[in-house]
């Protein structure tokens, strides 16, 4: 196909100037040929159909508008328009300003190391817009540096949001996998394809997480994990093996950054973290992030470790895949907004019987203990902030002590804000909540009718499923009341 001219016409759109000439699809600037105004920047896609490019082209062509048209939101490019395949085939989609991660990786190559701090606001950035498109059912599978285009909102601390391109080789559950129809091998970008894709499995969004941390190993390193092999036998290897530990190779980053890309890296997929938001969760929580024997090592893991995983990878091979959305579903990440003031045991008990049994039915669920506390509340025993959220922290661990927590990573998190229903809902949002757990109003309802309570406030503006639990009294309290009665 030859490239096309600028000043052209097709289909109602005026060609610009080529922005990009990749390996399988030329990208143009394009407006509205009758010159009227454009709700946002457009860019034209078209995929390179000539005499030596591969049939993959195409296909990915058509996934990429089977997927386009399916996802919506903040984290992918908005679609325009198609062209029919059959006569000349193109989309045209938002042009999404901003940096492709290659910017911060060139600076990494040029000897500037990347902070972690910057690390790990690009890694839950990209991770986020993953966890947003699984909850869409659908897969990325090609997570690489030139996909991923990064937003900057602020520099102290860094701030990001990121845009995922290119779903050519993504995966949605409810239209037929076309490349795996065609090809059934594996397909992506050699250096950060996920061990389960070589051998042909694909809709699992735990291989976008281990896509994330082979780059949040290349920002922190300046290499590569696995290098780029070329052949599957190359491919195979990380069924089994580890990549040089990040620590080893750079001495100054923190073990709870090398435990975050580690976990992301594990050859099975179970053994990584279950869901991309519980990923963006630790990044943007490092402080909670519980450092293992993995976030230590300097040195890879010995041969009978890779002797068990070979014999487990010698059996590897294609499985469909359960709904990407269920899957990370079954692994919420759970809110208890736990109160520290004017409450009952009989309420604080409760809570923690609707959290044990929200927990009971969710294996793998993450827990955080959330309480709220007011600027400046510090009294003369506790003049600093520090001893205050202290204090906070170890209330909050006294009051899950009992539950049954294995299983399930728990954090425990101190707020500071005058308005305590805005807090925990900001903090559901920023973190991907699911579900709220907090004790129901104690006003009665004719109050209620005039003043809207913390708990009413959150169940109007939660992104999420928001319980509220009325108080009981446990049978123990039962039981001193009968006896103090006699």
């Amino acid at each position: 196909m030859n490239s096309l001219q600028p000043g052209a016409e097709l289909d109602g759109f005026r060609i610009g100037e080529m922005l990009h000439k990749g390996g399988m699809a030329l990208i143009y600037r394009v407006t509205y040929a009758d010159g009227r105004d454009v709700p946002f920047e457009m860019v034209m896609k078209v995929p390179r159909m000539t005499a030596g490019d591969g049939a993959e082209n195409i296909v990915s062509f058509e996934v990429e508008h089977q997927i386009l048209q399916a996802v919506d939101g903040m984290h992918v490019p908005r679609l325009v328009a198609a062209g029919d395949i059959a006569v000349f085939p193109y989309l045209v989609m938002e042009y999404v300003r901003g940096r492709t991660l290659d910017h911060w990786l060139d600076q990494v190559q040029r000897g500037a190391p990347c902070p972690p701090e910057t690390i790990a606001a690009l890694g839950a950035a990209i991770a986020t817009a993953a966890h947003a498109l699984h909850q869409q059912n659908t897969v990325h599978l090609d997570l690489k540096p030139a996909n991923v285009i990064i937003k900057e909102f602020g520099s102290h601390p860094p701030s990001f949001s990121a845009v995922l391109l290119d779903f050519g080789l993504s995966y949605h559950a409810h239209y037929p996998d076309l490349l795996a129809e065609e090809m059934r091998k594996a397909v992506g970008s050699p250096a950060y394809m996920a061990p389960e894709q070589v051998v042909g499995v694909r809709g699992d969004p735990r291989s976008d997480v281990f896509s994330i941390g082979v780059m949040l190993y290349e920002l922190s390193t300046g290499e590569l994990p696995f290098g780029a092999p070329s052949t599957t036998g190359g491919l195979r290897q990380r069924l089994w093996a580890d990549p040089i530990p990040p620590r080893k190779r750079r001495p100054d980053l923190p073990e709870w950054l090398q435990e975050v890309i580690l976990r992301c890296m594990e050859p099975a997929a179970a053994d990584r973290y279950p869901s991309a938001a519980h990923l963006a969760f630790d990044l943007a929580n490092p402080d909670q992030v519980e450092v293992t024997e993995r976030g230590r090592r300097l040195l890879g893991t010995g041969f009978v470790t890779h002797f068990k995983r070979w014999i487990r990878a010698a059996g590897a091979q294609y499985r469909p895949s359960p709904l990407p959305a269920r899957q990370i579903e079954e692994v919420p990440i759970l809110l208890v907004a736990v109160p520290h003031h004017d409450v009952t045991d009989a309420t604080l008990y409760s809570l923690k019987q609707a959290v044990a049994r929200s927990l009971g039915i969710r294996p793998g669920a993450r827990l955080a203990c959330v309480t709220v506390v007011a600027p400046g509340s510090s009294t003369e025993a506790e003049k600093s902030e520090t001893a205050v959220h202290r204090s906070m922290r170890a209330m909050l661990k006294n009051w899950a002590a009992g539950l049954d927590l294995t299983g399930h990573q728990t954090s425990f998190h101190v707020l500071e804000s005058t308005d305590v229903a805005d807090a925990i809902v900001r903090y559901a949002e920023a973190n991907h909540v699911s579900m709220i757990v907090m004790g129901a109003a104690t006003h009665g309802l004719q109050m209620q009718r005039f003043v809207a309570t913390v708990p009413i406030r959150v169940a109007m503006h939660a992104p999420c499923t928001v319980i509220l639990v009325k108080q009981t009294v446990p049978f123990d309290f039962l039981g001193a009341e009968d006896r103090d009665a006699r």
